[in-house]
């Protein structure tokens, strides 16, 4: 049974960084695309970055660009998300999923498409 467990988030004040990770096991990790999603408040699940098997390929939505980047590490299993420059918009329960799906160096944006998911992690930024 493969399990996704996020950590990292936290309350951090408007232009302020946090690093979250997702630590993995029970799935053939370095196989599969990996993303981070988020959900405010009383808003549908989006999409917030991913990263494919090798790293050959990232992904973002337009409102992080140049403020996250994605990253993993195949020999440890994880995945982490550094965010800088936050905003109180990107106050969200922030998750880490797994695609299982061979997609070589696609990274889709859909949570159907996503197979696994941790609880998800807190984040907070105050204005």
């Amino acid at each position: 049974q493969a399990q996704l467990v996020e950590s990292g988030g936290g309350l951090v004040q408007t232009g302020g960084s946090l690093r979250l990770s997702c630590a993995t096991s029970g799935l053939s990790f370095s196989r599969y695309t990996m993303a981070w999603f988020r959900q405010g408040s009383g808003q549908e699940r989006e999409f917030v970055a991913g990263v494919n098997w090798d790293s050959s390929t990232t992904l973002y939505t337009d409102s992080v660009k140049g403020r996250f980047i994605i990253s993993r590490d195949n020999a440890k299993n994880t995945v982490s998300l550094q965010m800088n420059s936050l905003k109180h918009e990107d106050t969200a329960v922030y998750y880490c999923a797994a695609d299982l799906r061979p997609r070589n160096r696609v990274v889709v944006r859909t949570p159907p498409d996503y197979d696994y998911w941790g609880q998800g992690t807190q984040v907070t930024v105050s204005s």
